[in-house]
């Protein structure tokens, strides 16, 4: 492998401990648009399921996994691909060569928003600036559909047996030995952003969210966020530390606050992104716990329940929250506005025709069968 990477000039890099493989591989990405393929491979150490094979006095072949599993180099082929941008193909030397294969779904979307003409502004995985928010929503939710299952499996075979698997058998010892990968979706992220108008009433919007969600929260609410009846609980046998349940505020930065849950596998999170956007994302960082399987095929199914789960989590924040009136927008209630070519006048809070109205109005507000004109005149 070193000698190919010497010879199509592809950085090979050796990453030490505490470095983060996407810090050493930002770098490397190519500037040319038009570049597809192998741009670096990055070698760090990881455990692995390797196989031990010993031979009997009698001939016999006794093969079996080294427990504990043994600490080996692993190689991650970052590659550039035409629908994907940026994937990631993280391979074990040793037979029977397990891979993880990370794609990006924003990847996906920004390249078939370019295609279909649709402007935006992209700020790492989070889209700050829409042209077209239904065009770009349309393109996003072609990931839940089970074309997906077609286009992923697709993406793995394009790069797997020809870029990666190589080093390791060779295109005849593939096809002589039959070695083929099967697929399934370990991790999985949906995420969902909320465009502000102003970042100012961004930031009291979620700060309001935080302080009046946080304390409220219980068990029993946290478990219907996540869709479980029951608490997550250890497998029998198995030394792993108890499953987390938590409701955590992080500040990482001197400008962002991070408010999460966890759930044993499974968190949610709501964070600042960029000056006016509010990200919300559900994770699984294990697909078992949502419990609608693993396989490749099973892959809308995992963005449904992970969008179901957002979705619970925003339904929650939604009943917590109070309404209320920023202080920019009481300020400027008196201020003419447009509405469509048509200049409105201004709302003057202190004419007492104007109070008796509000007062109408909110006095006939919670009833349920509405109101009508003739209503707020009479009173």
């Amino acid at each position: 492998m070193r000698a190919y990477a010497e010879k199509k000039t592809i950085p090979l890099i050796y990453g030490g401990r505490g470095e983060r493989n996407d810090d050493i591989a930002e770098p490397e990405i190519p500037c040319d648009p038009a570049f597809r393929g192998v741009f670096c491979i990055l070698v760090g150490r990881a455990p692995a399921p390797v196989r031990q094979v010993k031979r009997s006095g009698n001939g016999d072949i006794d093969i079996r996994t080294a427990s504990p599993y043994r600490w080996v180099n692993h190689y991650s082929f970052h590659i550039m691909d035409a629908q994907w941008g940026h994937i990631i193909i993280k391979i074990c030397p040793h037979p029977p060569f397990n891979a993880q294969i990370i794609l990006n779904g924003h990847e996906y979307v920004a390249r078939e928003a370019q295609h279909k003409g649709i402007g935006f502004t992209k700020e790492g995985n989070c889209f700050t600036e829409v042209s077209d928010a239904a065009g770009l929503a349309k393109v996003a939710d072609t990931m839940s559909t089970p074309s997906a299952v077609g286009r992923l499996v697709q993406v793995c075979e394009r790069w797997i047996y020809s870029a990666c698997l190589c080093f390791a058998l060779t295109r005849e010892e593939q096809q002589r030995s039959g070695f083929r990968y099967d697929y399934s979706v370990y991790q999985g992220e949906y995420s969902r952003n909320l465009l502000f108008t102003r970042g100012r009433q961004m930031e009291q919007v979620f700060d309001s969210v935080i302080d009046r969600t946080r304390a409220p929260l219980n068990i029993k609410t946290v478990k219907t966020i996540f869709g479980y009846k029951h608490r997550p609980f250890n497998q029998r046998g198995k030394k792993n530390k108890p499953p987390k349940i938590e409701v955590v505020v992080e500040k990482p930065a001197w400008n962002l606050t991070v408010f999460k849950i966890h759930f044993g596998r499974l968190t949610v999170k709501i964070y600042s992104k960029g000056e006016r956007v509010l990200r919300i994302e559900a994770i699984a960082h294990n697909t078992q716990d949502l419990r609608c399987g693993k396989r490749i095929e099973r892959f809308p199914d995992i963005v449904l329940a992970l969008k179901e789960m957002a979705e619970r989590f925003l339904d929650v924040l939604h009943s917590m929250d109070a309404a209320f009136v920023a202080s920019d927008t009481w300020e400027n209630l008196s201020s003419p506005s447009m509405l469509g070519h048509a200049r409105m006048a201004g709302l003057d809070l202190t004419d007492p025709r104007t109070r008796a109205v509000i007062q109408a109005v909110v006095t006939r507000a919670p009833n349920p069968q509405g109101f009508r004109a003739a209503d707020v005149a009479a009173q």
